[in-house]
């Protein structure tokens, strides 16, 4: 295996301080050094080029480079081959600036060796109305952590009161449980898609059914977990805490009661068969009326929104609830929370001392390593620090505003609006 080409490259904290003039003659600088030490012939970077070089030496994103689907050979090759020496050189430096722990952490973990996931759409189903206006993306239906977590979890917002409550016995639904949910309702989406395109046609289909019959694979596979048996194992213990799962929410109005609903997170499901290994193959699972009929009698916009598929690979509790977060507030823009409304809304049982100080350890951390399609910073402000989170500026990723199958966005995003 040949050693990779050492680089002496500026910090990026340096380079973008530079004149975009400067900036191109240092990364042609760099190239014509790249291709020396590689016995590679010169080669004039266009402005297209450069563009995409400078971006790539800015934030270290491979896919700033743009070069999937790009053949291996001429000006798309020597980047590909640059961008590949700036990274290996840069990696240790990047962790060693941005990171404060003794092990790093990326924000994304790896996905399994048999990833394959279907290409289709992801929605978030607490952008489903459960009330004329009350829309659940806008707190956590679940707990963040990995270990079960027992009691409720409420929500005192402006104009309701939300209540997550658990089993006694299996505790509350986490959010990686959640990604069985996504499961359920992408389903579902998929299928009323199927049945609309068929109307249009002037057929005269059956509406989506109530249940759906996944195998344990499927599941695993459209999560982008690995296929092991513990996995298996894992997913009867979430069905459990998300069958058990439930949302109060009661509407107020004038500071009185006005109506209190309960609906289950999970509908009833039963393990359909097992593997001679005692391993869950088949289940089925009674989706929700409250779902069931958000979706399926919802007008031309089905009230979900599509996540990116990478959501599944973010390792962290509170990356995958800032994820929603921003998915829902600021959408194709930018949205603005106060470091106390987000712990508010989190449901976290830590102390606000420790939310912050592991919030603020998450964004140092995507610095190094970003979070699917928005940058998060956090900032002092007039009252106390604010986060501030930012759709990047990318190719692909999120539908634009108006998709058939994603919800109108709104640009920005406040505590203390109405929702």
């Amino acid at each position: 295996m040949s050693k990779p080409i050492r680089l002496d490259l500026m910090p990026r904290s340096e380079f973008v301080k530079l004149s975009l003039h400067v900036k191109n003659n240092y990364l042609q600088e760099l190239a014509d050094t790249f291709a020396a030490k590689t016995n590679r012939e010169r080669q004039a970077l266009d402005k297209d080029a450069l563009s995409r070089l400078r971006r790539y030496y800015s934030r270290r994103v491979f896919a700033d480079l743009r070069l999937e689907g790009k053949p291996d050979t001429g000006l798309d090759a020597t980047l590909r081959r640059l961008g590949e020496a700036i990274r290996a050189k840069n990696v240790n430096t990047d962790i060693e600036a941005v990171l404060t722990q003794e092990i790093p952490r990326r924000v994304l973990r790896a996905p399994p060796l048999d990833d394959d996931q279907e290409l289709f759409f992801v929605p978030g189903i607490y952008d489903a109305p459960i009330k004329d206006d009350v829309n659940l993306m806008d707190v956590a239906p679940f707990t963040l952590g990995k270990n079960v977590r027992s009691g409720t979890i409420a929500y005192e917002l402006k104009d309701c009161l939300i209540t997550i409550e658990g089993g006694a016995d299996v505790g509350l639904a986490t959010v990686f449980d959640y990604d069985i949910f996504l499961n359920m309702v992408s389903h579902l989406a998929d299928e009323v898609r199927r049945f609309r395109i068929a109307e249009s046609k002037g057929l005269r289909p059956s509406l989506p059914a109530k249940t759906y019959r996944p195998t344990a694979t499927q599941i695993l596979k459209f999560c982008r977990r690995g296929g092991g048996g513990r996995q298996h194992e894992e997913i009867e213990d979430a069905l459990r805490r998300l069958a058990k799962t439930s949302i109060t929410i009661t509407n107020l109005a004038g500071g009185k009661r006005r109506q209190v609903d309960t609906r289950p997170l999970f509908g009833e499901y039963r393990v359909v068969s097992k593997t001679s290994t005692g391993k869950v193959d088949e289940i089925e699972v009674r989706i929700p009326d409250w779902i069931y009929l958000s979706v399926v009698r919802a007008d031309n916009v089905l009230p979900l929104l599509t996540l990116n598929p990478d959501y599944f690979l973010i390792s962290s509790g509170l990356g995958r609830f800032l994820y929603r977060l921003a998915r829902k507030a600021a959408g194709t823009g930018k949205a603005r929370y106060t470091v106390r409304e987000l712990h508010k809304r989190s449901g976290s049982s830590q102390e606000f001392r420790f939310f912050l100080r592991d919030l603020r350890e998450f964004i140092k951390r995507t610095q190094a390593f970003p979070m699917p399609d928005y940058d998060i910073e956090i900032h002092d402000g007039k009252d106390g620090h604010v986060v501030l989170m930012k759709r990047r500026n990318e190719h692909g990723g999120l539908p634009p505003p108006g998709n058939p199958m994603g919800a109108s966005q709104k640009t920005v995003g406040s505590p203390n609006r109405r929702f």
